[in-house]
């Protein structure tokens, strides 16, 4: 029995030891660190804790890392936000946020010089969120800022992505089933959860290799089922080429979508709406037809809301017939680098500056 105790706590500390050794190390690392991420100024807006440093990084290697600093306001931004008519707020997902890139390449620095520096721009990113949770953001910059105009990034998920459930939603989505809207909150963190987030070799499990614990479980179902699925579809014939089917339900998540988000910006946008829609890169890259009824319909319905409408498509396939380089952050991140986010800021900054009919 003694002998049996004696081996339990020596694999006990031997654990133990590997978890303080990994930590060291971990620590030594630019790991991502927390971002104390909650519902600090709006019950409908999360953002990171204000005036807050820590780290970022992508991958279980660490690339793009970076030390980023939030504002006033808790968002990744160069300066505090203060009440200016002047500025532009720039809003979206991870897309505007860039914390890959250099503070002088994000989109809102771009966007700045594309400008001639003569306008502010209020960069309003965060991850993980659609369009609906935009809107709020639109009407946060107006009538904390004053804000009249506005240049919303939408990247090609950001309106199916605004179904509630979808793992994309801060706050505001529609149901799936019925598309009424709905607002769904992000939990706080459990005190597990909030104990782990000073922990360099916690982070990195679950930020670089994305290790969700009470997660795995399911997961590993979820495999064994879709692999006996597998087996149990019928394969297709060789050669046979798939065309994508675009349901009538798929539409109908369009102008639900289009009609709630412009509802609820309408009191706000008293200047111009710009909305700049990110594009299939690597087909285009690739020179290969690009077919997107949902992506047309949503263009369709925003300039027929009075929305100014950047397209992408055009401009990124115009690019890669005089030039092979990538607009992509790397071979494994379609977020933007600094080229493709040059593109989108010099467009977005003439769409601003255009006269209005």
């Amino acid at each position: 029995m003694k002998h049996i105790l004696a081996t339990i706590a020596c694999g006990l500390l031997g654990v133990a030891a590997f978890v303080v050794l990994c930590e060291l190390l971990f620590r030594a690392l630019p790991v991502s660190s927390a971002t104390k991420f909650g519902y600090h100024f709006d019950p409908k807006i999360p953002t990171y804790a204000p005036l807050h440093d820590w780290r970022y990084a992508t991958g279980w290697d660490l690339r793009h890392a970076q030390r980023l600093r939030t504002n006033n306001f808790g968002f990744v931004s160069a300066f505090d936000f203060r009440r200016d008519e002047s500025a532009v707020a720039l809003i979206g997902d991870s897309y505007v946020e860039s914390a890959s890139l250099d503070a002088a390449d994000r989109p809102a620095a771009q966007l700045e010089r594309a400008l001639a520096g003569q306008r502010a721009v209020y960069a309003m990113g965060s991850a993980g969120t659609a369009l609906l949770d935009y809107a709020e953001r639109i009407r946060f910059a107006h009538e904390n800022f004053g804000i009249r105009d506005f240049v919303v990034l939408v990247e090609r998920g950001d309106v199916r992505q605004a179904l509630c459930g979808s793992g994309n939603v801060h706050s505001q989505c529609l149901d799936p089933k019925t598309l009424e809207p709905r607002t769904v909150t992000v939990p706080d963190p459990s005190p597990a959860k909030r104990a782990l987030r000073d922990s360099a070799f916690a982070q990195y499990l679950v930020s670089q290799l994305k290790i969700v614990p009470e997660t795995l479980w399911q997961q590993a179902f979820r495999r064994s089922a879709a692999s006996e699925t597998a087996v149990r579809e019928p394969q297709q014939a060789s050669g046979e080429v798939a065309k994508p089917e675009v349901s009538d339900q798929a539409m109908r998540v369009v102008d639900a979508v289009v009609h709630v988000f412009f509802e609820r910006v309408k009191p706000h946008v008293t200047g111009r709406l710009v909305i700049v829609v990110d594009s299939d890169r690597d087909a285009l890259m690739r020179g290969r037809a690009v077919d997107d009824p949902p992506r047309r319909r949503f263009i369709e319905r925003a300039r027929e809301a009075g929305a100014v409408v950047v397209d992408t498509e055009p401009l990124f396939r115009a690019h890669f017939k005089q030039s092979g380089l990538s607009l992509d952050l790397d071979p494994r991140d379609g977020h933007f680098n600094p080229l493709g986010t040059r593109l989108i800021a010099v467009h977005a900054a003439l769409a601003l500056t255009q006269p209005t009919r």
